[in-house]
Order: C-alpha cells, then sequence, then structure tokens
C-alpha cells in the first residue's frame, strides 16, 4: 500500500460499532472480575511463552508464568515445540524454575521424576511400589496447544482453541512483512506495576494522551487526528498508524526541521538544509532513498515491504493486552499481564527485537543505541530503574488512574471517537467475562 492511500482511509469493515457500555471502576480492582478474567479471558487466548531463538536442541526449555499458573515449552527431537503445566504429576511439584534452560529429561526438584521432551514419564524412584505398577511409560504431563510464529514460542490453555494462525486472523498477515522471525530480542525488561493490567492496555489502544505524555515525539511521528489510521479487527484485535518521518500536524511547526528528522535525512544521504521550512516534505523524499538504497545501506528486510511499512510507526495489539509498535528496523512488545494475588499489580514487559543494520553491532531502539546481542529478560524494580522513556511516561499515569478508579466521582468515563479501541476492547471483556453491570 502506498503513502498515498494509506493514511486518511477509513475502511467500514475495520470500523466496529460499539454500544457504549459504562467502563466502571470496579473492573480495574475488584476480584470478582479477576476471576472472571482468567476463567473467561486468559485461559482462552493465545499467549507469548518466549522467543523461539531460545531454543536449540532437543530438551531446551522456556517456561512463562501466568497468574499463578506456570507453562514449560519444550523442544522436540523432529524440532517442533510442545507444551504443558509446569507441575509434576507425582504431588505438583514445579518442574521447571528458570526462564531458559535445557536437558535430556525435565527433572523434578523433589523427588526425581524424569519426564522426556514430549512429556512421557520415563524414571520414578522404585517404580514397582505403585499400586498399579510401575507409572513410567504410561504417565504424561498435561499438554496444551502451541505453536511457533513470529520468532515466539506461543501456547493457549484452552485445548479447543482455534489455530494460531485463525486467532491472529487478517493483522497476523499484516504483521508477517516485518519478518519477526529473523529478528533478535536485543532488550527485554520485566516489571511489577502498580495498577491492574487493563490501565496499561487502555493506555495502548488510543492515541489521545501523545500529545500531552509524548511531546518529544511530535517532531518525527505526526500525530495529528486527520492522519492517522484506526482500524478494529473481529478477533478483538487492532491497528493504529501514524506517518512516520514528519513533524505533527497538530502544531504550526509541523514544517520546522529538528532532530532526529535531520539526523534520518543525512543517514539516507540528503541535505537537511533542503528540507529546512519544509520539514513535512523529508518523509516521501527519505521513503524514495530507502527504496534506492536499502541494500547498499545494510537493511535488506526492507525488500517485500510496503510503503508504510517502511516510514510509518504500526501499532498493532492483539487481544487482550500484548501491543507490537512496529518500526522499520524492529518492533517493541509492550504486555501488560495479571498478577497472582492483587488485581490492583500487573506485570509489564517491554521487549525490543530487531534486524542487523549492515556490519553495525549497534541498534536503534527504545533506549537509544543498543547493542545487537540477544538478551534474556532482566526484572526490575518498578520506578527504580528505566523501562525506556516513552514507557516510562506512559507508566507514570498508571498509580494516579489506580486510585481514581476508586472514587464515586468516576461515574464510567467520558471517550472521544478515536478512544473508540478502548470501548470495543471493554465491551468484548464485558461480554467474554459475562458481566454487565
Amino acid at each position: 500500500m502506498t503513502v498515498e492511500t494509506l493514511m486518511g482511509r477509513r475502511i467500514e469493515e475495520l470500523d466496529r460499532p460499539v454500544r457504549g457500555d459504562p467502563i466502571t471502576g470496579e473492573r480495574y480492582y475488584s476480584q470478582r472480575w479477576a476471576q472472571a478474567e482468567w476463567d473467561h479471558v486468559w485461559t482462552k487466548v493465545w499467549h507469548i511463552g518466549g522467543m523461539a531463538a531460545d531454543l536449540l536442541d532437543a530438551g531446551d526449555f522456556l517456561t512463562h508464568n501466568l497468574g499463578r499458573e506456570s507453562i514449560v515449552m519444550l523442544k522436540q527431537e523432529d524440532g517442533s515445540v510442545r507444551a504443558f503445566y509446569n507441575a509434576c504429576k507425582h504431588r505438583g511439584y514445579r518442574l521447571a524454575w528458570t526462564e531458559v534452560g535445557g536437558a535430556p529429561h525435565l527433572v523434578c526438584g523433589y523427588h526425581g521424576w524424569k519426564y522426556a521432551p514430549d512429556g512421557t514419564l520415563v524414571d520414578v524412584q522404585d517404580p514397582d511400589d505403585f499400586p498399579g505398577g510401575s507409572p513410567c511409560g504410561k504417565t504424561k504431563l498435561e499438554e496444551i496447544p502451541c505453536e511457533v510464529w513470529g520468532g515466539f514460542v506461543w501456547f493457549n490453555m484452552d485445548r479447543d482453541t482455534k489455530p494460531l494462525g485463525e486467532w491472529l486472523g487478517p493483522l497476523g498477515k499484516v504483521l508477517e512483512q516485518w519478518n519477526m522471525g529473523k529478528m533478535t530480542r536485543v532488550m527485554a525488561l520485566k516489571s511489577d506495576v502498580p495498577c491492574n493490567w487493563k490501565i496499561i492496555r487502555d493506555n495502548f489502544n488510543e492515541s489521545y494522551h501523545l500529545p500531552t505524555l509524548h511531546p518529544q515525539i511530535s517532531n518525527v511521528i505526526d500525530d495529528a487526528l486527520e492522519s492517522t489510521v484506526f482500524e478494529m479487527y473481529p478477533e478483538g484485535h487492532n491497528r493504529m498508524i501514524m506517518m512516520g518521518l514528519r513533524p505533527s500536524g497538530r502544531y504550526s511547526t509541523a514544517d520546522i526541521l529538528e532532530m532526529p528528522l535531520a539526523q534520518a535525512l543525512e543517514f539516507w544521504d540528503l541535505d537537511p538544509k533542503d528540507f529546512e521550512g519544509r520539514a513535512s516534505e523529508a518523509r516521501k523524499a527519505i521513503l524514495a532513498q530507502k527504496r534506492k538504497l536499502y541494500q547498499e545501506k545494510g537493511h535488506p528486510h526492507y525488500e517485500g515491504m510496503d510503503d508504510a511499512a517502511l516510514v510509518d510507526y504500526h501499532h498493532c495489539t492483539l487481544f487482550p493486552n500484548t501491543t507490537f509498535t512496529m518500526w522499520p528496523d524492529g518492533v517493541q512488545l509492550l504486555r501488560s499481564e495479571p498478577h497472582p494475588t492483587d488485581p490492583e499489580r500487573c506485570i509489564f514487559d517491554h521487549w525490543f527485537m530487531a534486524h542487523p543494520i549492515g556490519g553495525s553491532d549497534m541498534v536503534m531502539g527504545p533506549m537509544g543505541p543498543t547493542q545487537f546481542e540477544p538478551v534474556d529478560r532482566e526484572t526490575i524494580v518498578f520506578g527504580e530503574k528505566t523501562l525506556g522513556d516513552v514507557a516510562d511516561q506512559d507508566m507514570s499515569v498508571a498509580i494516579g488512574q489506580q486510585q481514581g478508579l476508586h472514587s464515586r466521582g468516576y461515574t464510567g468515563g467520558i471517550l472521544p471517537n478515536q478512544e473508540k479501541r478502548v470501548q470495543a476492547f471493554h465491551e468484548m471483556l464485558n461480554d467474554m467475562c459475562d458481566i454487565h453491570d
């Protein structure tokens, strides 16, 4: 799709109607809502369990803890990956304790029961001391659906779920052109944040906050409402597209050239002086240079990407809790998951996956210049270490909103049309949880 035809379009089938259900404060702090979400949402949708690149040999595993549950994903002899509940069949002891690991067998640290990568129990102490005979070969870990896509290992706790590709729907096809499976995760931060997981979702389901919370992006991303595209898909997923490499059209400064747009012009062999007083024209000029020089500049992954993917920012959210912000050279993952016990807290992940750029050992990420090398997840204490400038700004409102939602003065929210994705998200939760009060 070309730059000229993408922006400003409104596709009727991607503009779902909403009912206008009140967005009650209780849903952000009550155990009733937390339990309903666990029963009807978290155990029914696909989740990212980790990076497929971490599974090299048979027996290598990933673990992901979601709420009070834990899932272990194991590489098989045939190269496939299978997922199991991370609990020994003997007396429930958790089997895998690290996020990434590997061994010929998965061994219970309590009584030494051993499981093959396919989940089959292969060795126990005193195998003949069981009323029904040795459980070896007859007992298996509880398996759940598992697929590999986009460089990630996914799992779903619903054994009757639709396949991942069907669940992703058209948005999955949209995401394929960034070739995420060929990217490397170069940043992976995790933190326990003092707000309900839906507060973060609401934030990522709207752009209304950008002028207030993220004024620093206005010189390189056009957040003007009239040039922003919003799409809502039947599966509950959505996408927002903003013009990149162009100053915000909200302000009279839309043609003033500033950094980092001037740097982008220089990188693509254009003279910034030629765009002084007409910065809004830089976008098309850079696009043309990207088409011409992408191989020479070390960006072979641009092959097959459409115009909008090369210059714009695509903010793609998978229902209910995972957002991919697509850059031409990489992707941010922004995910909020429920806290195991406290509905007024959540687990927040901020990852960045990138393509290598030429022979450089650095890439530009949310933290600025970043070493191009795979990293493990790093858990940080909220407020003591940065999650990235933009993410910190997003999180800065979390505590105040969590407190305000308890107020009798909050009566359900007044949303502009551009926050329709927020409304649709909550109405889908209402229907799945069967709570309409």
